[in-house]
């Protein structure tokens, strides 16, 4: 067969003589699926073969330079370590989950959060560094697998979705890693975990983590105290799309339930992040509303609704439904949290906080899509003595950010360091910012001009080293030269540049979230940090 002759587009086809026998495919007489460019045809010898329309990806920048879908697994022993040495004591593996495009959409509205989930690991053992990707084998992936094309529509809009999807659950398993209790899971918001092997990433299966799971989703932000290794997570929407039901979960560090709360969000909210404390749990609602009908109808899984008050939820910890508190305010959007503590009577909240909607390709039910806004830090302060309702904001930082990290050990602790990426510049680049919330004093790294950095991962030195005494290991776009580095900074001095540079050959494509796992944590399956006495 000479080129260009492997694909006949169906109009082509039909100015001229046909050479064999053509017709559709039973499954489409049958009515089980919209026609598409797929004939069966008599070949050599009278063989019968499928010829499947052409895969191409839409011309919009979605799927460009650095969106460019990768559509491949790869495992590299010893990457090259091109600048510096890995830290002594750095022994473990950063797990990180993100979304690529396994065909292409049929779509032009696709968002940069819908993709099937890869999971990445970057493994630091002896000095050096091993890398492996690996697809999160969904429901979905193995559909489409067997379609051998794109079967799911619009993001999370099931009434989109190819017919021959059928009733094939719709999550993607593309946005974080979870490590407890000695297993490693893919999450998304919208589904259950998918057990992930921690060495090879072979997909496992889908979980309800023995029953325990409730609620029809678990939370892609989970919070595993490494001090306590209790885990605490959520669903919301939790008895299905467009109901204001959530739910709180509490396991304990073996896995096991310990405390369960179901309670009743103002309206049908996307919550995609929280935060504990010590005693009260953090849910923050704001007005990015799931409306069934307009889904129904075609529409976006969301709408930004302005009219809409701000509402936080303190839900107790270990107790019930009967001893939530509620406050609101006005009108604002976030997506990600940085940390959250007790301080005597009051709640503070730090929050990367948008006066505006957080996600402007999703419309107003009048059909507007409002100008983006830049996220700042901002502390919310609930005053559990407080009797009008309200809260009290300040801001923290006057440098647009995104993607906060703490050192996870005070995560629902009083704490100083926080980390995000921040300094984004017109051409994409970015860096990776520190802030000291006790001297404010903010310092900065960036990768170079075009370049840009993911979500950064916080190490500790030594299981009780002092609050920010460790590393931040953060993944690096080298856009100009289509691959990635993975970059070890000194947490507290990032304006000394890396400590270590990490050179991959090939381009990891943005991921969202993950987690550290150390060495001793991969063999225990439990973290043995501690908070120290500095």
């Amino acid at each position: 067969m000479g080129r260009g002759e492997g694909h006949v587009s169906a109009d082509a086809a039909a100015d001229r003589p046909q050479p064999s026998v053509s017709r559709p495919l039973a499954g489409i007489e049958r009515g089980w699926c919209r026609p598409r460019d797929t004939r069966v045809h008599c070949g050599p010898r009278g063989l019968r073969r499928e010829t499947m329309e052409p895969l191409r990806f839409p011309e919009n920048d979605l799927f460009k330079g650095w969106g460019e879908p990768m559509r491949t697994e790869v495992a590299i022993e010893g990457l090259e370590i091109i600048q510096g040495a890995i830290p002594e004591g750095l022994e473990g593996t950063l797990y990180r989950n993100g979304a690529d495009w396994q065909y292409p959409s049929k779509r032009n509205d696709d968002i940069f959060i819908d993709g099937e989930g890869m999971m990445h690991m970057f493994r630091f053992e002896g000095g050096q560094v091993s890398y492996r990707s690996r697809w999160v084998e969904t429901a979905r992936y193995k559909k489409q697998k067997e379609a051998k094309r794109q079967l799911f529509g619009r993001y999370r809009n099931r009434f989109t979705n190819d017919p021959e999807a059928g009733d094939t659950h719709m999550g993607t398993a593309n946005t974080t890693a979870m490590f407890h209790a000695g297993h490693l899971y893919a999450l998304k918001e919208d589904d259950h975990p998918y057990e992930v092997d921690p060495d090879t990433l072979e997909t496992i299966g889908r979980t309800d983590l023995n029953g325990q799971i409730t609620s029809t989703s678990f939370t892609a932000h989970p919070k595993v105290d490494p001090i306590t290794n209790e885990l605490l997570a959520f669903s919301y929407q939790a008895r299905g799309d467009g109901s204001k039901d959530i739910v709180f979960y509490l396991f304990d560090e073996h896995g096991g339930k310990k405390n369960e709360i179901w309670f009743e969000m103002p309206y049908a909210a996307c919550v995609h992040d929280f935060a504990i404390t010590d005693e009260w749990i953090v849910f923050p609602f704001f007005p990015l509303i799931h409306d069934e009908e307009h889904a129904n109808a075609g529409g976006t899984f969301y709408r930004w609704c302005p009219d809409e008050e701000t509402h936080v939820a303190l839900v107790p910890r270990y107790g019930t439904a009967a001893d939530i508190r509620w406050f609101k305010g006005p009108t604002t959007s976030a997506g990600h949290m940085l940390n959250a503590h007790r301080d005597g009577s009051k709640i503070h909240l730090d929050v990367v906080l948008y006066e505006g909607n957080c996600f402007p390709f999703f419309p107003t039910p009048t059909g507007e899509h409002v100008p983006g806004v830049p996220p700042f830090l901002t502390r919310m302060t609930m005053d559990l003595t407080r009797n009008d309702g309200g809260f009290d904001k300040q801001r923290l930082l006057n440098v647009p950010c995104e993607m906060p990290r703490t050192d996870d050990r005070y995560q629902g602790r009083p704490y100083r360091h926080g980390y995000m990426i921040a300094a984004r510049s017109a051409d994409g680049s970015s860096g990776t910012g520190h802030l000291d919330l006790a001297t404010g004093a903010f310092e900065s790294w960036s990768p170079g001009p075009g370049d840009s950095v993911q979500e950064c991962q916080f190490v500790p030195r030594t299981p009780d080293s002092a609050e920010g005494d460790g590393w931040l290991l953060v993944p690096v776009a080298r856009v100009a030269q289509g691959r990635s580095d993975l970059v070890v900074l000194d947490a507290l001095d990032l304006a000394a540049g890396p400590v270590a540079t990490i050179k991959l050959p090939v381009r990891v494509r943005s991921t969202f979230h993950g987690c550290w796992v150390p060495a001793e944590a991969q063999r225990t399956g439990r973290y043995d940090y501690a908070l120290s006495a500095a």
